[in-house]
């Protein structure tokens, strides 16, 4: 057989990946070890949370599949941080893990261009440095054009509770041991990363009145730009807030050398921002306690998630710490705490595109690239894809920039500075996130879905006409009222202060007390809340979002200088030495790119523009 695109791994990754190559006309196949498995959420049950839930919105704006499902599995949703400003608003969710796995695999078997296998990957077939296919483990050769690894942490994974070890995924699946091999003889530079999960508990077994209740959003809210969602908000499951105890703590720290951690078991590095609760007791001696978050995983299923309390400890001291926690004195363990160790290749040998430097036509999407995450690893696969494609019809990639989106961030940080650790999406990893704001995901990504292929003419129409009711409304706020008798006793009727001298809507609108909403006697407001929501952002902040802008842009000038993948920078008279060697090992498209290169220093940056200067001339 012979396929243009060969995706392997079921995963968040995986999914998008394979519909995306399906939806732009490509005939693909999607391998994956257990097709029940598909879009498995292992560990925590719920998408989106701060930035994640941002890349859901983008990923939805690009045409990607995950806000759509998510906002049909939810079971409870809400919007973080609206305590402080906009720049860092964003959505998350509860999902149904059950239903989040039936539907995306109900939406995969939908897509005509699609095939799905269920097999495990043991070698890549490579002919002059270019991927031609895989070989199964039936030892079956399937041709394809492109392929998409997305393993997640199936690539020579091992499970760790305690002292024990299995060569296993998180399931007790067989793990692509071959593969791993494979990848280290083409050149591939593999690194050893950890992961793990917290226990799940029992519900009935569990004392509520101990707990303090989290509920869910009480206005309707949805990740998807485009799609409407079918969730009814008056029936969200509760979630339940608990703190660590003295006692937790003593239990750990007296069993602390018979965690696989700590006790010598774990050769991967775990994630610096969702470490394991034996970490943070360790990094966080001064905490009197840590929060705790009791997370329904289904309404098909009795089983609560202890968010925040992973573990690797054996069986024996879990049991003891989980009945140290209030509420769970008396509660039923479902599912122990376990580690997971995986490989996963070096970022820096991957290209803008997700395309590998040391392969051509072999992409890469997810925690193989080492990033942690079910958002991070789906705007991955949506990314890969589109750039298989764009790759396979001669087209140029699509690159986002860090001023367009949390995904340009992310895939940025990976390529340019390489991680040691699983990569986390955080507000504060973006320089311009005023620009890249949870409202907005649309405004800046929809062209790029629709020039691609992958935004279709109904979900652009919903786009245009939103982006029209924007502009309208802007034009009417141009207006201005004068202080008349009328005109203050509107204003004080709506909640705002009098007016003395003239001033146009915009203006008024800067004020802190003054909505959209409040206006609505001059504007004959009749737009939807996205739209008001918008506007008053744009207004609000319009002067920090100029800024942003013109800070971007003046990045752009450094991005427009372009760099050869063929410089030899031990040419380059006067570099630092760890200059040169950075630079020869990531290549940089760009000297903007360069500049972000951890160890190359402005003096390098100079050096460097004197030295392409003076080639030119």
């Amino acid at each position: 057989m012979k396929y243009d695109i060969i995706v392997v791994g079921g995963g968040h990754a995986g999914c998008e990946a394979a519909l995306v190559s399906a939806r732009l006309d490509n005939k693909t196949l999607l391998i994956t070890g257990n097709i029940k498995n598909i879009a498995d959420c292992p560990c925590n049950p719920s998408v989106g949370g701060s930035a994640k839930g941002i890349v859901v919105r983008e990923i939805d704006a690009l045409g990607g599949e995950m806000g759509i499902n998510a906002d049909k599995s939810l079971i409870q949703i809400k919007k973080l941080n609206t305590r402080k400003g906009p720049a860092v608003w964003s959505l998350r969710s509860q999902i149904d893990k059950v239903d989040y796995s039936q539907n995306m695999i109900e939406t995969l078997n939908k897509e005509n261009n699609l095939e799905i296998k269920e097999t495990l990957v043991e070698h890549l077939i490579v002919e002059n440095n270019t991927v031609k296919g895989v070989i199964t483990r039936e030892k079956e050769q399937i041709e394809a054009k492109a392929v998409i690894l997305t393993t997640g942490t199936y690539l020579n994974s091992n499970i760790l509770v305690g002292s024990t070890k299995k060569q296993e995924g998180p399931h007790g699946e067989e793990t692509e041991l071959n593969l791993s091999k494979d990848l280290k003889n083409l050149g591939f530079t593999i690194q050893r990363l950890k992961t793990g999960t917290p226990p799940r508990i029992k519900r009935d077994t569990i004392d509520f009145s101990k707990t303090k209740v989290e509920k869910g959003s009480d206005v309707h809210l949805q990740f998807s730009f485009y799609e409407k969602s079918p969730f009814d908000i008056e029936k969200q499951e509760d979630c339940y807030l608990i703190y660590t105890t003295p006692k937790t703590h003593k239990i750990i720290y007296d069993n602390l050398t018979k965690s696989a951690m700590y006790g010598g078991y774990v050769e991967g590095v775990g994630p610096r921002y969702c470490p394991s609760i034996e970490d943070k007791l360790v990094k966080f001696k001064d905490k009197e306690r840590h929060q705790l978050f009791l997370e329904p995983e289904s309404r098909h299923y009795d089983s609560i998630y202890i968010q925040g309390f992973s573990s690797s400890m054996p069986i024996d001291v879990q049991d003891k710490m989980v009945h140290s926690l209030p509420g769970l004195e008396n509660c039923e363990i479902q599912k122990y705490a376990y580690a997971i160790e995986y490989d996963a290749i070096d970022p820096t040998q991957l290209k803008r595109s997700l395309e590998t430097k040391v392969i051509e036509n072999l992409f890469t999407a997810g925690q193989i690239n080492g990033t942690s995450g079910y958002e991070e690893a789906a705007c991955q696969g949506l990314m890969a894809a589109i750039n298989a494609n764009q790759k396979l019809k001669n087209k140029e990639p699509l690159v986002l920039g860090r001023d367009e989106a949390y995904i340009g961030v992310l895939i940025d940080d990976l390529v340019t500075k390489g991680t040691l650790d699983p990569y986390r999406l955080l507000t504060s990893r973006a320089e311009y996130r005023l620009l890249l704001r949870d409202d907005n995901a649309d405004l800046r990504l929809t062209e790029h879905g629709r020039e691609v292929g992958l935004v279709k003419d109904k979900q652009y129409k919903v786009f245009t006409d939103k982006k029209r009711k924007i502009e309208e409304l802007l034009k009417k706020l141009e207006q201005t009222i004068t202080p008349t008798k009328k005109t203050n006793e509107i204003l004080e009727k709506s909640g705002i202060k009098p007016i003395l001298d003239k001033i146009s809507l915009h203006d008024l609108l800067k004020k802190p007390d003054v909505t959209v909403e409040k206006l609505d006697y001059f504007l004959n407001n009749k737009y939807e809340k996205e739209v008001r929501e918008e506007v008053e952002i744009m207004i609000k902040y319009e002067g920090y979002i100029k800024k942003q802008i013109e800070d971007a842009e003046k990045q752009k000038e450094y991005e427009k200088i372009k760099l050869s993948e063929d410089i030899d920078y031990n040419n380059v008279p006067n570099l630092a030495l760890e200059a040169r060697e950075k630079l020869n090992k990531i290549k940089p498209t760009s000297i903007g790119q360069a500049m972000r290169i951890s160890g190359v220093n402005p003096s390098d940056i100079s050096i460097l523009t004197i030295y392409l200067r003076s080639k030119h001339e």
